[in-house]
């Protein structure tokens, strides 16, 4: 019988791998003839979300831009018809086992998402047909004992006709992104390790950024740069010194390794980058924020009163050669799990009447920072909550922090909250306006620490903490006096004058976010289940919608055939209690929703009411923010 070479298989003549070949190639070349969008590429992602956008109307990347502004210049919606917001429809995202904390990516009429274990769908923008699904099958029962908080994902990256998966084992998937079939892997940590894969990748230059997540475990913080063609590695850079037995992978971890002390490498550092990220293509620069020192209580890390780089700092590092160009620590020397990986925020501003080109956050420690991005100078520093784990931030941008913060077996309450001021839920910046919206969180932990090394294994090193005060103490308070009855806020923010211009009840806390537009407007997605429309100018409640199911993820807006659409995902697979607490025998069915003007579909029902709008009050124990 003769035999034909065929790409790198051989077949045998008339057989039926012969049929199915050619049957999976035909059908192949259908997907892509649909095509009509232009391919996403370097300058399409370089112009995404801005005047120069070569695809208005879609949702290339995490944070729509690179600069992740979440700023939408569609106006199609807007504060004079935004009432008229109704469900289109949506889809059944499949089985739950955590909160939707994934954004949503639009190109060529199609939507692309992940929900919980990784599972990722493209569905059509239009009607939520199905166009293909892929399950990486994650052992679940393995890795869940080794995740740090939840079974969740933030987002998914495309460029050149592929979906870059963050799969939560620790792989790194390439999709086609017409068929869904896997295009390369890479393996960017592995869970016997205690890392885990939960943030969106982004693209730069070619290069699909990752970081792994493991905080409260002994790991070594660490992101890396994948060729977006092949993927094969192209640089890692670590975020902490490791064993100072062997060679320093560069000279950063040279410089850094001075700011630790005895055999704090035994317990990894930490330094976790599971979330921030934001891309100056013009500096060729990623801006990346790093999380909390491993473990918590400096006095198990080795040495005490020293900085240990680069934990909780922002990192400015080149995308051609993964070398760092400037750091700047938001917390030294940590204690109270202030990750300083919160959202990046990139924008021009105008400030003491010079122009800058900036960088913002709204960190968990409850100042909001602006900084050069060009040189990482410091700007200015504001508390955007309640404050009291320090008295402010000097001119050189370092924390004066209240002597009483550094714990020991005594407890002592500071705020924020160690679930942080902000978290992931992402905030957004209205260049029209000049405001930044942040889902803000007013509240406070209490902390003390044993006198050993308690559960080392997980680094909640002899660690008590909890939501309660132990008892009043007197550190003085600074930042803006909390919302009565309202712990989750939602705050209009003027980055320049660093003050507060207006805030409304509602959010705050681990969950949602926010997306802003053209029309006016501020889109909000909450915890309890809601979405809500804002005045971006003045506050204004424009819409409210109980989605009908509880831990939602951002909301994202888009534009197919002239109409603009606002979608969301929300549904953790279990049903809320009239506490606020889930139980997971019961149902909350996760789903996409998309939204239109006099959309006329009936807005899915929970079998048995929602938490009330209002003041949720703390659970015992608080949530963990999703490293």
């Amino acid at each position: 019988m003769s035999r034909w070479k065929l790409q790198g298989l051989v077949l045998l003549a008339g057989g039926s791998a012969v049929l199915a070949f050619v049957a999976s190639i035909g059908a192949e070349q259908a997907g892509r003839e649909l095509t009509k969008a232009p391919a996403v590429d370097v300058n399409v992602l370089r112009n995404a979300g801005t005047a120069k956008d070569a695809l208005p109307g879609s949702w290339l990347t995490y944070g729509l831009s690179q600069s992740e502004t979440r700023f939408s210049p569609l106006d199609r919606i807007d504060i004079k018809n935004v009432s008229r917001l109704g469900l289109s429809w949506t889809y059944a995202l499949g089985a739950g086992g955590g909160g939707q904390e994934a954004t949503p990516l639009v190109w060529n009429d199609t939507i692309y998402g992940i929900t919980n274990w990784s599972v990722v769908f493209a569905v059509d923008a239009r009607t939520g047909k199905e166009r293909w699904r892929w399950d990486p099958e994650v052992n679940q029962d393995a890795v869940r004992p080794k995740i740090c908080c939840g079974a969740v994902n933030r987002g998914l990256a495309i460029y050149d006709g592929k979906i870059f998966v963050p799969i939560i084992d620790g792989r790194l998937e390439a999709l086609d992104a017409f068929t869904g079939k896997v295009r390369w892997e890479s393996r960017v940590a592995y869970p016997q390790e205690w890392y885990s894969l939960t943030m969106a990748p982004r693209v730069a230059n070619g290069k699909v950024l990752i970081g792994a997540a493991g905080g409260d475990h002994p790991t070594r913080g660490f992101f890396d740069a994948y060729d977006a063609a092949t993927g094969v590695r192209a640089w890692r850079f670590f975020t902490v010194p490791g064993d100072p037995a062997n060679p320093y992978e560069n000279e950063a971890m040279r410089k850094a390794s001075k700011t630790w002390g005895g055999d704090f490498y035994k317990m990894g550092g930490g330094g976790a980058v599971w979330d921030g990220m934001a891309y100056d293509p013009d500096l060729d620069l990623v801006y990346v924020g790093t999380g909390n020192a491993e473990p918590w209580v400096q006095k198990f890390r080795g040495a005490q009163g020293l900085d240990n780089l680069y934990t909780c700092s922002i990192l400015a590092v080149r995308v051609s050669t993964g070398e760092l160009k400037w750091h700047y620590q938001v917390v030294p020397n940590d204690n109270w799990d202030y990750d300083s990986v919160q959202q990046l925020t990139l924008a021009d501003l105008t400030i003491g009447g010079r122009p800058r080109k900036v960088l913002m956050q709204a960190s968990k420690n409850g100042f909001f920072y602006v900084l050069d991005r060009v040189s990482g100078e410091f700007l200015s520093a504001q508390p955007f909550t309640q404050v009291n784990w320090a008295r402010g931030i000097d001119h050189t941008g370092r924390p004066e922090v209240n002597a009483e913060a550094f714990y020991g077996k005594d407890a002592v309450t500071l705020f924020p909250t160690a679930g942080g001021a902000h978290n992931w839920s992402p905030m957004s910046y209205n260049p029209i306006t000049g405001l930044v919206y942040i889902p803000s969180t007013y509240g406070s932990w209490t902390y003390a620490a044993g006198d050993e090394v308690i559960a080392a294994q997980t680094g909640h090193t002899g660690l008590a903490r909890g939501f309660a005060p132990a008892k009043p103490n007197s550190i003085p308070m600074i930042g803006p006096e909390p919302l009565v009855g309202s712990r989750g806020v939602l705050q209009a923010w003027d980055p320049v004058n660093q003050k507060l211009v207006w805030r409304t009840p509602g959010g705050g806390g681990i969950g949602g976010g926010t997306v802003t537009t053209a029309g006016n407007l501020v889109f909000q997605a909450i915890n309890d289940g809601r979405l809500l429309a804002y005045r971006a100018d003045t506050g204004e409640k424009l819409l409210e919608l109980a989605i009908g199911r509880l831990a939602p993820g951002p909301p994202i807006t888009y534009l197919v055939d002239g109409k603009q659409y606002i979608a969301m995902m929300a549904g953790s697979g279990r049903k809320p209690t009239t506490s606020g607490v889930t139980d997971a025998k019961v149902d909350n069915p996760p789903l996409l929703y998309v939204f239109e003007l006099d959309g006329k579909a009936p807005l899915p029902i929970m079998t048995e009411p929602a938490v009330p709008s209002g003041p949720i009050p703390p659970p015992p124990t608080p949530p963990k923010e999703g490293h």
